[in-house]
């Protein structure tokens, strides 16, 4: 292994700002800001989620931020701020750093992830399973 995920963390760490969960909910609500929940659909139903905050599993991450990709949403061409944030924190600052080398601007993740910013009483809500299609039988 030429470079494991503890020195990848270390070069994120050293590239991107991380904020805590004080500096973080300062920023939630604001209309220059999008939290950016990089965590998957089970992950998110189980937990729960951050109001208003823009959901973008991490595998489709690269594939969204480019805009010459089939795949690409518009929120990561506006102007704004862009707050990553996964479970624990590793995920979201791995995603701030490929973004950032990708040439989004103005990027940050939250340290210690969903799970401190839930632990602090910052604002939870629930998110409800998409229902399935009609019962067959």
């Amino acid at each position: 292994m030429k470079k494991g995920y503890k020195q990848l963390l270390a070069e994120a760490d050293a590239e991107v700002l991380a904020l805590d969960v004080s500096a973080a909910r300062d920023l939630h609500g604001r209309e220059d800001v999008v939290f950016v929940d990089l965590r998957d659909p089970r992950e998110r139903e189980r937990e729960g989620v951050i109001p208003g905050a823009f959901s973008c599993p991490r595998g489709m991450l690269e594939f969204w931020v480019d805009p010459e990709s089939p795949y690409a949403k518009p929120v990561f061409a506006e102007p704004k701020r862009f707050l990553f944030f996964c479970a624990g924190g590793w995920r979201s600052a791995l995603a701030a750093k490929t973004v950032q080398d990708m040439g989004l601007e103005n990027v940050c993740h939250l340290a210690g992830g969903f799970t401190a910013w839930r632990k602090d009483g910052a604002p939870v809500e629930a998110l409800a399973p998409k229902a399935s299609g009609p019962a067959q039988g």
